[in-house]
């Protein structure tokens, strides 16, 4: 548990007192306005987990094609060793991107992860180079990735804040929003592959649901504890967030409904 204060970002008018959380660090902005409402720790550089996806995802579908087939390797399938979070996918299936996306971002598959980055850049080593490309692209000062599933790794570590700024802008794909608002996805069996049905992980999406939420991310390993990435859409306006380091997995959907219900009574109160 963070000991810093949760700290709220001026307004034209007074914010309300800025809730408790137990995440070592938060952040919420209006991705509309680029108002930021809170900033927790949120510059602190810190594990990321299964959250760098989302970058996963971006270079996915900037440098590849959302038809193109893709062969399941033993780098991937080495990967369904019960640690790991996988997809399951086969060994040589062949499966076409906006498919392995769903298995990427639903039950955060490890594997769909290294299928995928295979299939665009011809290894994990050279997606690896095109993540940190879209890095700086993006301005992520304080992002640099390791690995394309966000297995703990020396180098491997981003921000509150530059989470934020990545997960706003994979908002903007079309593909990458159907598929992180959808709860479970069914792929039938095909000449190609066997069937393969995915659920998210995303609780807010399911067990703990929340009015209005479109997405977006979870993450856990041991060194990064609980993460998620958020966003949801209500006539008062739009929000996404962040949450880092939170102790157990129940506190990362606890703490997001705390900050979407903290921030869009902010955009009420505001008449956005």
């Amino acid at each position: 548990m963070s000991t810093a204060t949760p700290t709220a970002t001026p307004t034209s008018s007074p914010l309300p007192p800025a809730p408790s959380l137990t995440a070592r660090a938060a952040y919420l902005l209006n991705p509309a306005s680029g108002q930021v409402y809170l900033a927790n720790n949120a510059n602190a550089k810190l594990a990321m987990a299964s959250t760098t996806k989302i970058m996963t995802a971006v270079v996915a579908l900037t440098y590849g094609k959302l038809d193109q087939q893709i062969t399941v390797g033993a780098d991937a399938v080495a990967l369904q060793n019960g640690i790991a979070s996988v997809a399951g996918v086969q060994l040589g299936d062949k499966i076409a991107l906006r498919d392995l996306l769903y298995g990427l971002l639903l039950p955060s598959g490890d594997d769909a992860a290294v299928v995928i980055a295979d299939g665009i850049a011809g290894s994990q080593t050279r997606f690896v180079q095109l993540m940190n490309l879209e890095v700086f692209l993006l301005g992520l000062t304080s992002t640099h990735y390791a690995n394309v599933h966000g297995l703990d790794a020396p180098g491997h570590y981003t921000t509150a804040r530059d989470l934020a700024t990545l997960a706003e802008f994979a908002m903007r794909f079309p593909a990458f929003r159907q598929v992180v608002g959808t709860t479970t996805y069914a792929l039938p069996a095909s000449a190609t592959h066997t069937a393969y049905t995915w659920t998210t992980t995303n609780e807010l999406l399911t067990d703990m649901p929340y009015s209005g939420v479109t997405g977006i991310k979870t993450g856990f390993t041991g060194n990064a504890g609980e993460c998620l990435a958020f966003a949801a859409t209500r006539p008062a306006g739009n929000l996404i967030g962040v949450v880092l380091g939170e102790p157990d997995a129940q506190s990362r959907f606890t703490d997001a409904t705390t900050l979407l219900n903290w921030g869009f009574g902010i955009e009420q109160s505001q008449g956005k």
